[in-house]
């Protein structure tokens, strides 16, 4: 675990290598000061043995309170377990800084003469050395809160797109049966009016608008080119309905089609005006689609019919709930009485929001 920098990284949440090797010395060297080590008083083979000594000491009591580090961790990985991970931690640091202590003085015992364990004298040394040690693990502790707040801010924010995603699609899906709903309605007209050739032409289209369905998949953006395309098809079986009767005018320039719309929106925006105003000879009803700043307009002029067809009540609430997942720019509504407009926001290929 110690030479894998993978695990390093894993149980560390970095790679200490370095961290390891500085902290070792400067903490050597700390530990010949707490003693209280005169170091003018030694020889150079003296000066050198007490650092190679104090260099033991130090290493024995990190590399040992790195290892437990690690098993609380791998015992206690989250982050409601802090408190308990960190009070073992403590424990085991005093305790491993005690037993390194008087065993590293018993094997020089061994080798030097004169030489005996004093825990009195040694407690008030051994106490600063503990604050260092617990100073050094606290520095890895830190590290580790912030990589788990870290992922623990990261698994909240993947949990809000999946919920958001799980909202898109039923939207989405919401749109498609309410154009089938709309366009049934259609059919039921063509049939009563018009030759039952027409009726078949009516349906042949529509077969190609839901294969741009289909083609479209779950895509929650789709290009203004393609979203014109559709809304186009959409407009064309329409016209097969309402001849002259129905006008549209496409004020789209050049250069405009790269961005993205949400999908079916436009379309969704045509179908309303349909469904509920007039369209016949005495009152053709004209929408006006219209790039303004960085909008899709639609605009048309109010005609209410005496009576409704039977409406879902969600067209335009769909297209308001997609734009406010999807973007920060909400959908634009003005009813003035006599005109009634949307303004849909033309966005960047990037979902969800944040």
């Amino acid at each position: 675990m110690i030479t894998n920098r993978e695990k390093r990284i894993q149980y560390l949440g970095f790679d200490d290598k370095w961290f390891v090797i500085i902290g070792v010395i400067l903490l050597g060297l700390s530990t010949i000061y707490v003693f209280n080590v005169t170091i003018t008083e030694l020889t150079t083979a003296e000066l050198i043995a007490t650092f190679v000594v104090s260099l033991c000491f130090s290493a024995c009591d990190w590399l040992i309170n790195r290892y437990i580090l690690i098993r609380l961790r791998i015992l206690f990985p989250s982050l409601k377990d802090s408190i308990k991970r960190v009070t073992l931690l403590f424990i085991s640091t005093t305790v491993t800084v005690t037993i390194v202590d008087f065993l590293g003085v018993f094997f020089i015992s061994m080798l030097v003469n004169n030489v005996h364990y004093d825990f009195q004298g040694r407690a008030r040394s051994l106490v600063v050395i503990v604050i260092l040690t617990t100073m050094t693990m606290a520095i890895y502790e830190a590290v580790y809160f912030f990589v788990l707040l870290k992922k623990s801010v990261r698994e909240e924010e993947q949990a809000k797109q999946a919920i958001i995603q799980a909202e898109l699609d039923t939207l989405r899906n919401q749109a498609q049966p309410h154009f089938f709903f709309n366009t049934l309605n259609t059919l039921r007209d063509i049939i009563d009016q018009s030759p039952k050739e027409d009726a078949k032409q009516f349906v042949d289209k529509l077969s190609d608008i839901y294969r741009f369905l289909l083609e479209s998949g779950n895509a929650n953006l789709i290009s203004l080119k393609a979203e014109l395309k559709f809304a186009k098809a959409y407009i064309h079986v329409q016209s097969e309905r309402f001849g002259d009767n129905l006008k549209v005018n496409w004020n789209i320039p050049q250069g405009s089609e790269d961005q993205f719309i949400a999908p079916m929106s436009l379309q969704l925006l045509l179908e309303n005006a349909i469904k509920h105003n007039v369209v016949s000879r005495a009152k053709p009803l004209v929408i006006n689609i219209d790039k303004i700043d960085e909008f899709i307009v639609v605009t048309n002029k109010i005609q209410k019919k005496s009576t409704q067809l039977p409406s879902t009540k969600m067209g335009l609430k769909n297209i308001e709930k997609r734009y406010a997942l999807i973007s920060n720019r909400s959908v634009e509504i003005v009813n003035d009485g006599h005109q009634f407009s949307v303004a849909l926001p033309l966005l960047n290929n990037s979902l969800p929001k944040e």
